[in-house]
């Protein structure tokens, strides 16, 4: 594993070691130019790439294969046959955080829960491995206070090693993903489509939600199917569900900062600024003020 950059355009670049066998990687292209960056990895390592931040593009094959990675996606990367290294186009008013870590070392993190991590099982140990997905909104969080750390160096090290296993532990949280759309307890085709329904009302009026019972009439399924139904799919309850989506909602509106608190608390459903301040900092541990502040520390 090599830290140091080889590329010479401008923009930033640090390669901070956690530990023996754990890199965690910054790249923040803040110029008007593309910034190619090029890392030796070998086939030891995993690769967890997290775009925060605008596009880039992984190459592979020298060049031959492109792979791009859009803002708020991640993405995984494990092939022990061969080597893989880091070959990535980073576009203008793009950041990008990685974490490489030794399988040896990662076995040891995850050994009791090796049988849920798919590429740990014994059948794949020898198989390369790859997935993308959403950045969910607490790994937001954490890649943001990563990308803007602003506290004394005498910490540094400390702090981001704290980061580094937190975003692991949140990246492999074992939640539904919401936005599955397939579930093998619903064999009824029609109530899933009544519950998909159900999902899509709550999403379009989450200032002002209807009641469960209203919901239940409004689709025509009983309010037990409905309750039953919403939870094997989408994994949580109607609310909880209603709730995370109008979190991650105010985080983006928060993110492009267009509105102010009180703007953004009223387009999510919140009268009072105090709930929707009480409602952000329990789902993200921080206010929406400190969020934007976490965006724009020169503020």
């Amino acid at each position: 594993m090599v830290l140091e950059d080889k590329n010479n355009a401008e923009g930033y670049t640090e390669g901070l070691k956690i530990e023996d066998g754990f890199y965690l990687l910054k790249f923040q292209n803040e110029t008007s130019d593309s910034q190619k960056i090029i890392r030796d990895i070998d086939s030891s390592f995993i690769q967890f790439h997290f775009n925060l931040k605008g596009n880039c593009k992984f190459l592979f094959n020298n060049g031959n294969y492109e792979l791009p990675l859009n803002e708020e996606s991640s993405l995984l990367l494990y092939n022990p046959q061969q080597d893989l290294p880091l070959n990535l186009v980073l576009e203008p008013n793009s950041w990008l955080i990685s974490l490489v870590i030794s399988i040896k070392k990662f076995h040891s993190l995850f050994s009791q829960e090796a049988g849920y991590i798919t590429f740990l099982s014994a059948d794949n140990k020898d198989k390369k491995y790859y997935k993308d997905g959403p950045i969910s909104p607490s790994m937001a969080i954490v890649l943001n206070q990563v990308m803007n750390f602003n506290l004394t160096q005498s910490i540094k090290n400390l702090y981001f090693k704290g980061k580094a296993y937190e975003l692991l532990s949140l990246y492999f949280n074992r939640t539904e993903d919401p936005d599955v759309e397939q579930c093998p307890f619903l064999s009824d085709e029609e109530n899933i489509i009544k519950i998909r329904k159900a999902k899509d009302i709550v999403i379009s009026r989450m200032a002002e939600p209807p009641s469960l019972q209203e919901l239940s009439d409004e689709i025509g399924l009983s309010l037990k199917k409905l309750k039953e139904g919403f939870k094997q799919i989408y994994g949580d309850s109607v609310y909880s569900f209603l709730f995370d989506y109008k979190m991650e909602s105010a985080r983006k509106l928060l993110d492009s900062g267009d509105y102010n608190v009180n703007e953004v608390g009223l387009k999510v459903g919140y009268s009072t600024s105090s709930h929707f301040i009480a409602a952000f900092k329990k789902k993200f541990g921080t206010t929406p003020k400190k969020y934007i502040m976490s965006l724009n520390p020169n503020l």
